[in-house]
């Protein structure tokens, strides 16, 4: 991978982690995922004069990394409201990056090497040790974990469609800002529809400050994201992005208040050996 992937994607795992967690420790989600989008369209509307055409070919792709990603925000915001941040996201993150694997090898669009992929599941494997906490919170009650696991579906969808698109594009910055601006109207259409126009103007006017943040955040983040998927195979990118975890451990435990012993500290370990193998690798 070059030089510059590895920390450039470490830094976009940072930003994640910071705009679930402000998403998480809000108030009316499914609001605030709209409002966060709101920011990213008009942030990508202020870029769109200086990024260049968007050509044909990128088009299918961006259509269906619209579908993958409204799909994915539906069920992201009902993950939050069944389980804890520190429960959840590791899963629905921790899955994604072995599903991405598996449709790249199987479409052909990126050769892996052994190594590479040992250091893929390790990460995963780290990821979704994090969650389970010796498997209790899924004996009690399995449906945050479900739901996470479609989520996770979802994100491997939206990764492998994007990665494809920006290579397809020719320019990564191009198909970002237009994923931004045409991610925004399908949500404020959902969420005036289940809010209405008081609630989404209140919201608004409450919790701007957060999600402005959360919004240079989540466009950030990606940003850099698809970028690295057009120098580094979709997969390898994805395995990286998803040690946000790790992150997100920290401001659960931190800011959130929430439990975190010694079983998801040596997961997280093991997401770290995963992490410096796949940089070795």
């Amino acid at each position: 991978m070059d030089g510059w992937v590895v920390p450039l994607v470490l830094l976009a795992a940072v930003m994640h982690a910071g705009w679930n967690s402000l998403l998480k420790g809000g108030g009316d989600r499914l609001v605030g995922i709209t409002m966060l989008n709101v920011w990213c369209g008009v942030a990508g509307l202020v870029v769109l004069p200086f990024a260049g055409p968007l050509p044909p070919a990128a088009w299918p792709y961006l259509a269906a990394s619209l579908l993958f990603h409204l799909a994915y925000q539906l069920f992201l915001v009902r993950t939050y409201r069944l389980g804890d941040l520190s429960q959840v996201y590791p899963v629905a993150r921790g899955a994604a990056p072995p599903l991405v694997a598996l449709v790249g090898l199987a479409l052909g669009t990126d050769a892996l090497r052994l190594p590479e992929l040992l250091s893929i599941l390790l990460i995963a494997g780290g990821i979704a040790a994090l969650a389970l906490r010796g498997g209790g919170a899924i004996r009690h009650d399995p449906r945050p974990v479900m739901m996470a696991l479609v989520t996770a579906a979802f994100i491997a969808g939206y990764t492998t469609v994007d990665g494809l698109g920006a290579r397809a594009s020719g320019d990564s910055v191009a198909y970002t800002v237009w994923l931004f601006i045409l991610n925004a109207p399908p949500m404020v259409v959902l969420a005036w529809w289940r809010r209405g126009g008081k609630g989404l103007w209140q919201a608004m006017r409450t919790g701007w400050r957060r999600d402005l943040v959360g919004g240079f955040m989540a466009l950030s983040g990606y940003g850099i994201a698809i970028w690295a998927m057009t120098h580094a195979p979709i997969a390898l990118v994805a395995a990286l992005r998803e040690t946000s975890v790790i992150f997100a451990l920290l401001i659960a435990k931190l800011w959130l208040k929430e439990p975190v012993g010694r079983w998801r500290t040596a997961s997280a370990l093991l997401v770290l050996a995963g992490i410096a193998a796949l940089r070795l690798a």
